[in-house]
């Protein structure tokens, strides 16, 4: 049985964006009656196309006793709507060449389809009838509340240092938005009721809480003209109250211990909250995450074997097995995380300490132009994500819906791209 450590500090205030450089993709932006929002983004490369629809809904929208709605909702929506059968959207998909799945974060959730360019009409109509006319069961509930259960008992549970991040994000934030984790307890899950869906559904699964974005081989005014036939119908609700993501100041650090009967080696991780994904601090911190631990800016990271950390604890001081480091941004404040699998024998005292000078060494002077030049090139290497259809829809309705700008899949490259030393030294500064 090993011990888990963990470190939570405080964070602090941002700054503005910058700078210009990445090939721009094109696209159009158009707002139906109903208050639905459409992305079209025309690419003639290949005869698909991706349909993904963000709704405007993620974990820090629950309410405390109903962790863990969102993800379970997400679920159900697969279980069958007014004129398609539990199990048919998939068939349908499959059948026809494409590919479809869902996914829910603390922000968003978003469902997509990659399908062949003349199957156009049987995307936009599953997912308007999905939105339309949702079947909500009894038994619906109860499959994928049980199917649930079992990915948090997989994931999480029962999986080695699997209850990491949640004891994480219950040090890092006080703000019940994102004090819990996206998949929940098993004890609010067991809580929900159908009359708990039925309400769910129709606060947040409107159209005019809702991005629709399509990209790939499409004529952009015969598409929107598409899109109007099988989503203008749809009826626009109340808009939901925007959930509350404000933090009070922290003044000290957070600790905690964790006994782990699955671990084999004892883990050490460190957070710090960060300010919002669209700060300046948030860029030159993603760009620290990676000097210092090889890890990248998004939802996850990992390993760089020029990363300061890996050079230091695993190379020279032979302490740990592997470490990284990565921000994970968010509408709300962020984290910037730190974790390191110790060798046997060695100590947590040994290598907090070793992290500690690395970190010091981030805001007491500059780093190199070498090190910024790495982060240059990962960054753009990041743009080459964008290449498929997916990828460029998920990107366009995910900033489309949680940041209410789809331009951020142009100028959030370019901006990352602009982070100097100062800016780094400056963030730095600001959270250690």
């Amino acid at each position: 049985m090993k011990t888990l450590i963990f470190l939570a500090l405080a964070a602090a205030a941002y700054a503005q964006p910058a700078a210009t450089t990445l090939p721009k993709i094109k696209f159009t932006d158009t707002r139906l009656d109903n208050g639905l929002r459409v992305i079209i983004s025309e690419d003639h490369y290949a005869p698909v196309y991706a349909i993904c629809v963000a709704y405007k809904v993620g974990s820090k929208d629950e309410r405390k006793g109903r962790t863990g709605f969102a993800h379970l909702f997400e679920h159900m929506m697969f279980k069958g709507s007014e004129n398609v059968g539990v199990g048919e959207l998939d068939f349908l998909i499959y059948t026809n060449g494409g590919n479809s799945n869902g996914t829910t974060n603390t922000d968003r959730t978003s469902y997509y389809e990659v399908l062949p360019k003349n199957q156009l009409d049987l995307g936009l109509f599953l997912e308007a009838d999905r939105m339309r006319g949702l079947v909500i069961t009894k038994d619906n509930l109860e499959n994928q509340r049980q199917a649930v259960k079992e990915e948090r008992r997989l994931n999480g549970d029962n999986q080695a240092y699997g209850k990491t991040s949640e004891k994480l994000e219950e040090l890092v934030y006080d703000n019940f938005a994102y004090h819990h984790s996206v998949i929940g307890s098993m004890e609010d899950l067991d809580a929900a009721s159908v009359d708990d869906v039925k309400a769910f559904f129709k606060t947040y699964y409107a159209p005019n809480n809702a991005v629709l974005a399509l990209v790939g081989d499409l004529d952009t005014k015969e598409t929107l003209a598409k899109v109007k036939k099988y989503f203008g119908g749809i009826q626009r609700q109340a808009p939901p109250t925007p959930a509350d993501l404000a933090e009070p100041a922290k003044t000290g650090e957070r600790r905690a211990k964790l006994d782990d009967p699955l671990a084999r080696l004892t883990r050490i991780d460190l957070a710090y909250r960060i300010p919002p994904s669209g700060s300046a601090d948030a860029r030159a911190l993603t760009a620290a995450a990676q000097i210092l631990g090889g890890g990248g800016g998004g939802r996850g990271g990992g390993g760089g074997n020029n990363s300061r950390l890996y050079l230091k604890l695993v190379q020279e001081k032979e302490l740990v097995s592997n470490v990284s480091c990565n921000t994970d941004r968010r509408v709300g404040p962020g984290t910037f995380h730190i974790t390191a699998t110790l060798r046997p024998g060695k100590t947590t005292e040994e290598v907090e300490g070793l992290i500690g000078e690395e970190i010091a060494r981030l805001y007491s002077e500059p780093v190199t132009a070498k090190e910024l030049g790495r982060v240059r090139i990962n960054t753009r290497r990041s743009a080459e994500a964008r290449i498929t259809v997916l990828n460029r829809a998920q990107a366009l309705a995910d900033a489309t819906a949680v940041f209410d700008d789809p331009n951020k899949i142009n100028s959030d490259l370019d901006a990352q791209l602009a982070v100097t030393p100062a800016d780094i030294q400056r963030a730095a500064r600001r959270i250690w």
